[in-house]
């Protein structure tokens, strides 16, 4: 590992912590004794399978698109929002599995969001679970006042 200091090639780890996520590493360089820290993570290639069979690589970004959409104009901060989307990747990746259906993703996010806010996760619902009537609507709505 290069100092980010000084550039040297040398660093030797002084301290290592380990969490479900990542390896927090401090480490100094041998040459000028300065102290950082790096973190390792695993990089897992998850691929999203859609509906209609195509695959493609799943986007952080695409997620947080479609919950930007159900949560305009109600009181979810920028925090929730960064949130929901780190929990639904993380349980995305802890399946164990590279590739995750669509429906799959969904479902996930509609979990999240019905925890924070019950009419972002009505929109949301109704693009992936694909309302074509009012009907499905109020059915949605009977479930919520269930629950």
């Amino acid at each position: 590992m290069h100092c980010p200091f000084c550039s040297f090639d040398d660093t030797k780890v002084i301290d290592s912590r380990v969490n479900e996520l990542e390896v927090r590493r401090r480490r100094e360089c041998d040459k000028c004794t300065k102290r950082f820290t790096t973190y390792e993570k695993a990089e897992i290639d998850l691929i999203v399978k859609k509906k209609d069979g195509h695959c493609e690589e799943f986007s952080k970004d695409k997620i947080k698109e479609g919950i930007l959409k159900a949560c305009h104009k109600r009181p979810i901060n920028a925090e929730q929002i960064e949130l929901v989307v780190s929990k639904v990747e993380q349980k995305a990746r802890n399946t164990g599995k590279w590739e995750v259906k669509s429906s799959v993703l969904g479902r996930l996010v509609m979990k999240e969001l019905m925890k924070i806010d019950q009419v972002a996760y009505l929109r949301y619902a109704s693009v992936c679970k694909a309302f074509d009537n009012p009907t499905h609507f109020s059915e949605e709505v009977a479930l919520l006042k269930v629950n």
